[in-house]
């Protein structure tokens, strides 16, 4: 089952770390750059090698210490098929190192619609999981929660999300005097008692941001056997403090990615005097370390029991 294998390999890499690849081509280091153009030419084939190319050395710096990628299709699809080609041989190179993979595709359409979306990605074995968008209402995910089942795979779905524009509609107060986020929250959990393995959490798991710390334990006492995916750390101004409430009493229960803080460390104040734009992947390694150890002794200062 999907969400048993994750917890294994968060256990066995003692962390919850998971590294977002959302590659930026005007942030690739120019050497990559260099190399990629070459072989293909300064054009979109040329863009999207550089991509692969800038993660597979993400990739091959922390495929021992995380358990999981999150690659975003955005990053990817911008720049046609051939972003496609570098989305899809990111995902198998991901895989053949022994990482589970994430698709970020926030798919939510009609169900008909939904079941060609899951097909692509939940019947593709280079993904463990994907996210979705239960907005639309609740039959609108329900082909994920079959494929999930079916195929052994997981579906993240958005709860509450990590940006500032959230609130607009997730924080809106329903007849019930519940906000919708909250709605969306139990249709969710009950969703979930579908996928339980056998550390009590669901392969159906919930989006929830580090942006937004008071909803998050409110969320975490509501989805119970909910694992969450938590964007926002870092880039977006989420910290160790905001996420603990997302674990539960055993130091289970999140994944936390962190996406541009990650693959650009080599830029950050924090690392740029200690990484040339030649060690990006060494410094992207650093800086997983270092979140993996601040959330550990965060876990561990709540006395709960460290990953």
């Amino acid at each position: 089952m999907f969400i048993d294998n994750l917890i294994e390999s968060i256990k066995a890499k003692k962390s919850p770390v998971v590294v977002g690849l959302d590659p930026r081509i005007e942030k690739t280091p120019q050497f990559i750059k260099d190399v990629a153009f070459k072989r293909k030419g300064e054009n979109i084939e040329g863009i999207s090698e550089a991509l692969y190319l800038f993660n597979k050395g993400i990739i091959d710096a922390v495929y021992d210490v995380v358990p999981a990628v999150k690659i975003q299709v955005a990053f990817y699809e911008a720049y046609g098929i051939e972003g496609f080609k570098a989305f899809f041989k990111t995902a198998e190179y991901a895989k053949n190192l022994g990482l589970m993979v994430i698709a970020d595709v926030k798919r939510g359409d009609i169900q008909e619609v939904a079941k060609m979306y899951s097909k692509a990605y939940l019947q593709n074995q280079l993904f463990d999981a994907i996210t979705v968008n239960p907005y639309m209402g609740e039959d609108t995910i329900i082909p994920y929660v079959e494929d999930a089942i079916k195929y052994n795979k997981g579906i993240f779905a958005l709860v509450k999300t990590s940006n500032k524009g959230s609130k607009d509609i997730q924080d809106i107060k329903t007849a019930t005097g519940e906000y919708v986020y909250q709605r969306v929250a139990k249709i969710i959990n009950k969703i979930s008692k579908s996928a339980v393995g056998k550390y009590g959490y669901s392969s159906i798991g919930a989006v929830v941001g580090a942006t937004y710390p008071e909803e998050a334990k409110v969320l975490r006492k509501e989805m119970p056997n909910c694992f969450f995916l938590v964007p926002g750390y870092g880039a977006q101004g989420g910290t160790v403090e905001n996420i603990m409430d997302c674990f539960d009493e055993n130091g289970l229960g999140a994944i936390i990615n962190s996406s541009r803080s990650v693959i650009y460390a080599y830029q950050s104040p924090y690392w740029k005097d200690v990484y040339s734009e030649y060690e990006y992947a060494q410094a992207a390694r650093a800086e997983v370390i270092l979140m993996t150890g601040m959330i550990n002794n965060g876990l561990v200062k709540r006395k709960y029991i460290a990953c």
